[in-house]
């Protein structure tokens, strides 16, 4: 009579294993870090499955899983927005696994409509497996969550480095240009 209730368990317990199992594939830590914050902002838990945590919001409304594993319909767009980003954030998860790995997502919080993330395609997890990547837009609401967790109000002055280098190429250009014509007049005079 034992050996009829052993099957039973047996099955039973196996039952309770695959969802652990499947539960563990999210993140269990997430750190940002970018301008305006004084240190990093770090998140730790089970991400997946709860979206009442600022932890389950940044990963479920930041586009992990699509970006991570991918879903279809694919939400993830394969091109950059054409929208101003804003400052750029940098979110490091720790995936834990089959392997424990960090997955890199880049996080544009006060885009324009809504916030922006970005995850590098082929970014290598788990041995084998590789990224979808892409371009997500997130909901309203991961900005607002955001700030509530440690992000400025409103963004920071940006620190585009594009564009302070051509700042100082075109100064430089126009002194260039200024001291060609002092030297042309001068020149000119004797």
């Amino acid at each position: 009579m034992t050996r009829r209730f052993l099957l039973p368990a047996a099955i039973a317990a196996f039952a309770l294993v695959i969802p652990a199992t499947a539960s563990a594939k999210g993140p269990s830590e997430a750190t940002i870090t970018g301008p305006g914050l004084s240190s990093p902002i770090k998140f730790t838990g089970n991400a997946e499955g709860e979206w009442s945590t600022a932890f389950g919001q940044l990963v479920q409304w930041g586009g992990f899983f699509p970006q991570t594993f991918g879903q279809s319909p694919d939400p993830v767009l394969r091109n950059r927005p054409t929208t101003s980003l804003g400052p750029r954030y940098s979110v490091t998860y720790v995936v834990p696994g089959p392997s424990t790995d960090n997955l890199r997502q880049d996080l544009y919080p006060y885009a324009v409509p809504g916030p922006v993330t970005y995850m590098e395609p082929g970014q290598k997890f788990w041995g084998d497996q590789k990224t979808h990547g892409g371009w997500y837009r997130g909901s309203s609401e991961l900005k607002a969550t955001l700030i509530e967790a440690g992000l400025p109000k409103k963004a920071p002055a940006s620190h585009d480095r594009v564009a302070n280098v051509r700042k100082i190429a075109l100064g430089a250009g126009v002194g260039v240009v200024l001291a060609a014509a002092a030297l042309m007049l001068l020149r000119h005079r004797r």
